[in-house]
């Protein structure tokens, strides 16, 4: 059975995936100190629900690369916000309009955030 890749690893691959197609505002929240439901959210944005559905694809792409597959999927016919379950890191991606209206970068705004380093991933 392949080894599972560590949380850190999971939330770096899917920040560079969404990168790839683009995605908006990402964000990498650390919620381990605040006993929340996982040990990372990874949060981003898209401009069109065909955008949510690519980027979504690519993170799920990118992660079953690594041997990750989501212990479960929602959103995927709705493309406003598809959520990808890895249990220890959960991504959200979503579409902008639903990203400003649900704020779920403010409701764990006590979560300390992780640099993805996506500066150099151009």
């Amino acid at each position: 059975m392949p080894r599972r890749p560590a949380s850190l690893d999971v939330v770096h691959s899917a920040a560079l995936a969404a990168h790839s197609k683009k995605a908006r505002d990402p964000v990498a929240l650390d919620l381990r100190d605040l006993k929340g439901v996982a040990d990372y959210f990874f949060i981003c944005s898209a401009s069109s629900e065909v955008q949510v559905k690519a980027v979504a694809e690519a993170i799920e792409d990118k992660l079953r690369s690594l041997g990750a597959r989501p212990w479960h999927v929602e959103g995927r016919e709705g493309r406003r916000w598809v959520l990808l379950d890895y249990v220890d890191v959960v991504v959200h991606v979503f579409h902008e309009k639903t990203r400003e209206y649900y704020m779920l970068d403010r409701l764990w705004g006590d979560a300390r955030s992780v640099d993805l380093g996506l500066d150099d991933a151009d």
